[in-house]
């Protein structure tokens, strides 16, 4: 299942990469440094309204479609799911009613209100996502998926040129949301048929799920503190500088590492469901090993080529700030992605949610600390060193508490075979020319990855010469 979702969804990561690209290197220069900074707080406080209050129907959506599945209470499941919703669902009105008469900024209210009320569609869209997934359904969520990203690039970017500003982007993701609903929901609707709202299921989903979403809301707040902080302690185009590096490292890494969890967490469940811990074991390691192989170098050699990088993603007036910033997030997302797509799923494979909130506390904690510690004494740098301690505190206390849930197994031989090579990447793309621009982005990325594979599978290393001979042999009838 795990090697069917990484084919299916590999269109779905190609675009995604496209369009986070795109998203950057044209709203960084249709938008300037302060409305890039209102979109980034508006969409950090859409995001943290998402989580609180939806997120974690989506997470029940998933989890617990298999077992429904076994025990023939499908159409309970979602007419339980679907009511729970709409009960968390009737806040967001009220606080979009209360952003309005705040005494902010037109712009950032605009932006915040256009955020809140996207958050709707946005998690009807997961829901309709979550269940394909975790059916199996992978075309069916590929194209959603990448019609909602694309659609929403394109229609954002159509509203920046109009002088929406900052709101832009959120407002192009939710109107392709809102249509895009409207397709599926009908759909989604007649799988309650015959169904009834259930108080035990209520009870089993939210216990479940609630604490996925204050776990993924210390998340957000490990992610959001540092711009809010520097917002209030410096100015919005600071925000702005932030964010497009931000992006540019996230962004770049997210891309892989959601391609990874949208095939890897549908397997695991799936796994463990029909094989029991032997086969959750020998999954998770595979997967494991894979993710390093493919994102541990990613993330390096985001962090090498960070100044011609930004020189072609982001605008004038960010990009010096941005190629700063770059290296510093390729580290902070590597340990982030890892955390998130691997160890942390150890907790809701063995529906031990609680224990997320507990790993999740130290890093957000950390974060806080830091950050006003360091924002008033080191300004941007602050921000920077602050991040990164705390995405390696959470790190930490993940692997640490999983192995009292559901141990996952971690591929040290692997680790140390490609962090090897990393460093024989890095060294030989040092030593390179710099002429600057496009040119130096080619040809450090392309030697870059060239000396990297050619010692991975050189050493055949986690296996990687077997698995791609698989993989070309499920691919070739669809070629």
């Amino acid at each position: 299942m795990f090697w069917r979702g990484v084919l299916g969804y590999l269109p779905v990561n190609v675009v995604q990469g496209v369009v986070g690209l795109l998203t950057i290197v044209l709203f960084t220069r249709v938008l300037d440094p302060a409305q890039y900074g209102v979109y980034a707080l508006a969409f950090s406080i859409g995001s943290l309204t998402q989580t609180i209050l939806l997120t974690w129907t989506e997470a029940a959506m998933a989890r617990f479609l298999a077992t429904r599945s076994e025990d023939g209470r499908l159409s309970d499941h979602f007419a339980t799911l679907f009511r729970l919703w709409i009960g968390a669902a009737i806040v967001v009105p009220l606080a979009c009613a209360v952003v309005a008469v705040l005494p902010l900024n037109a712009p950032l209210k605009v932006a915040v209100v256009a955020a809140l009320a996207s958050t709707l569609v946005n998690s009807l869209m997961k829901l309709a996502l979550e269940r394909r997934r975790a059916a199996g359904e992978v075309s069916g969520a590929a194209m959603l998926t990448m019609a909602q990203n694309l659609g929403g690039f394109l229609v954002g970017l159509a509203l920046a040129f109009t002088g929406l500003g900052g709101a832009a982007p959120i407002l192009g993701v939710g109107v392709i949301s809102a249509l895009l609903v409207m397709l599926v929901l009908p759909g989604e609707l007649k799988r309650m048929a015959g169904g009834k709202f259930d108080k035990g299921l209520a009870r089993a989903y939210a216990a479940y799920g609630l604490p996925v979403s204050l776990s993924l809301i210390l998340a957000l707040v490990l992610a959001s503190t540092d711009r809010l902080l520097l917002g209030a302690f410096l100015d919005e185009a600071t925000v702005g500088v932030y964010h497009a590096g931000y992006s540019l490292g996230s962004r770049t890494l997210d891309v892989v590492f959601i391609w990874l969890g949208m095939a890897g967490g549908p397997a695991l469940i799936s796994a463990l469901e029909r094989g029991g811990q032997p086969a959750l074991t020998q999954a998770a390691r595979e997967q494991a090993g894979f993710m390093t192989l493919l994102t541990l170098p990613a993330a390096v050699g985001l962090a090498l080529v960070a100044r011609p990088l930004a020189e072609l993603m982001v605008g004038e007036d960010l990009r010096v700030g941005a190629s700063h910033v770059t290296p510093w997030i390729a580290a902070s997302g590597w340990l982030s992605g890892v955390t998130t797509y691997y160890l942390l799923q150890a907790f809701t494979l063995a529906r031990r949610t609680p224990l997320l909130i507990v790993s999740m506390s130290a890093p957000a904690l950390a974060n806080v600390v830091l950050n006003l510690v360091l924002i008033p004494r080191m300004g941007l740098d602050g921000a920077l060193w602050a991040t990164t301690i705390s995405y390696g505190v959470g790190a930490v206390a993940a692997w640490a508490l999983s192995r009292r849930a559901c141990p996952l197994p971690i591929p040290w031989d692997v680790l140390a075979k490609a962090g090897a090579a990393c460093v024989a990447m890095a060294l030989v793309v040092r030593i390179l020319p710099s002429p600057g621009g496009v040119l130096e982005l080619a040809l450090k990325a392309g030697v870059g990855a060239a000396v990297y594979g050619a010692i991975v599978l050189g050493l055949d290393v986690g296996g990687l010469r077997a698995k791609l001979s698989s993989l070309l042999r499920r691919r070739a009838p669809a070629l």
